[in-house]
């Protein structure tokens, strides 16, 4: 399976920044083809190796996959695209054989179950749970201290119960793509659907965040009941005002591309800006630490969101080749970036950039969002057009990756003229 072609058009206007629906399908088309053909290298790998896996470890497997098989594809599609997938299948892919990588494996089922669950799908039997702990993507976790999960039900509700009794959870698909419990849930914790749209708080699913952390302090996801889902709702509820206000097409973009949002675990007092970052395996996926206010996670969103873009798009379209290795300085980092990271971090500054001008010229907007567009177009643009100088001279782009730099350099030069505004 390979994922749409990108033509040269689509490539200099992905590379512009601006969101365009028709662009936003094809990143979402062309990540689901990766994670199905990485799936589908799980699955030869099992075949391959059938000597090195138990046999237990391969009967769940299949009846695992066989429960996949059956479920309706647009379900297994959101399942199969949700961000944890993508960390799921990276460690599971380059796990050594033995006991790890048969409890990697195992996971497989939550996987299906999930999918089931938002087809509204008929399903039975009984469903191996080395853990103790049903992980379903996207939607939550069930205890099963037994080890043995019973699944029945159908026609749009599926009920799973622990084999050994005393938890479970009766889950009822609802119009769209929305599930809830139906009855009173014993031992179940859903995530929390954030305001406004189908993202979600993500502070359950163990493969949220890689097992050393975040960033070079190793900071880890925020734990319930730490993890403030009253706080982030307050403020991703006004950062999407913000949005809307100043770039709906920007707000309509994260809403499509972001399926959840990962809290990570407060920095100590003094420890400056919030951190923020999104996993390459992982993306549609913000990790953050809360931000201080509504403007601070608007421009994080934006930020993360172009990210995920470029990892989505470097996928089906090589924009560096392996070089020197050579280090930058950039404006942004304390630490010199290779030239894959300082394309990274331009092209997420040049969407900052983009939305501070467009902050700076909308008018109706509260005063403090206009004063911070004012500070921060100026900042952007210089940092930016500093790190574009890097990446023109650099021989380590391929020959798409040297016509995206020259697109980006072509908005940047564009910004703060009139007819940029009206674009």
């Amino acid at each position: 399976m390979t994922g749409p072609d990108v033509t040269s058009g689509t490539l200099t206007e992905v590379a512009s920044t601006r969101p365009r629906p028709a662009h936003t399908g094809t990143l979402r088309a062309a990540l689901h083809a990766r994670r199905m053909l990485h799936l589908k290298a799980l699955l030869v790998r099992v075949e391959r190796r059938r000597a090195r896996t138990s046999s237990a470890a391969r009967r769940r497997f299949e009846r695992d996959w066989g429960l996949l098989e059956r479920i309706d594809a647009d379900a297994v599609r959101d399942t199969v695209d949700y961000p944890t997938t993508g960390t799921w299948l990276a460690e599971t892919l380059t796990a050594a054989d033995g006991p790890r990588f048969e409890e990697h494996l195992a996971r497989l089922g939550g996987l299906a179950v999930a999918a089931a669950v938002r087809a509204g799908a008929h399903v039975g039997g009984t469903l191996a749970v080395p853990s103790g702990t049903l992980v379903l993507p996207g939607l939550g976790v069930l205890g099963v201290p037994s080890g043995r999960a019973r699944l029945s039900g159908g026609a749009g509700l599926l009920r799973i119960d622990d084999a050994g009794g005393g938890s479970g959870v009766a889950l009822r698909r609802q119009p769209g793509a929305g599930v809830a419990p139906a009855g009173e849930p014993h031992g179940w914790t859903a995530l929390r659907t954030l305001p406004g749209g189908d993202a979600v708080l993500d502070d359950l699913d163990p493969y949220r965040v890689p097992p050393a952390g975040i960033g070079p302090q190793g900071v880890p996801g925020a734990e319930r009941p730490h993890s403030a889902p009253e706080a982030w709702a307050r403020r991703w509820r006004e950062a999407r005002q913000l949005l809307a206000a100043t770039d709906p097409g920007r707000l309509a973009e994260i809403a499509a591309l972001v399926r959840a949002v990962v809290p990570l675990e407060p920095a100590g007092r003094g420890a400056g800006e919030p951190m923020t970052a999104t996993l390459r395996a992982a993306p549609g996926a913000v990790l953050a630490q809360l931000p201080g206010d509504a403007q601070e996670l608007a421009e994080c969103l934006v930020h993360e969101t172009h990210h995920t873009k470029l990892a989505v798009l470097e996928g089906l379209v090589p924009l560096c080749r392996p070089g020197a290795g050579t280090l930058h300085r950039v404006a942004w980092r304390p630490d010199p970036r290779p030239v894959p990271g300082v394309l990274q971090g331009a092209y997420a500054h040049l969407a900052l950039a983009d939305l501070w001008w467009r902050a700076r010229t909308t008018g109706a907007l509260p005063p403090a969002w206009r004063a911070r567009a004012a500070q921060q177009f100026d900042r952007y643009r210089d940092e930016v057009g500093g790190a574009l100088s890097v990446l023109r001279d650099s021989d380590e782009l391929t020959c798409a990756g040297r016509k995206f730099v020259r697109a980006m350099s072509g908005h940047h030069a564009g910004l703060g003229s009139m007819a940029h505004s009206r674009e």
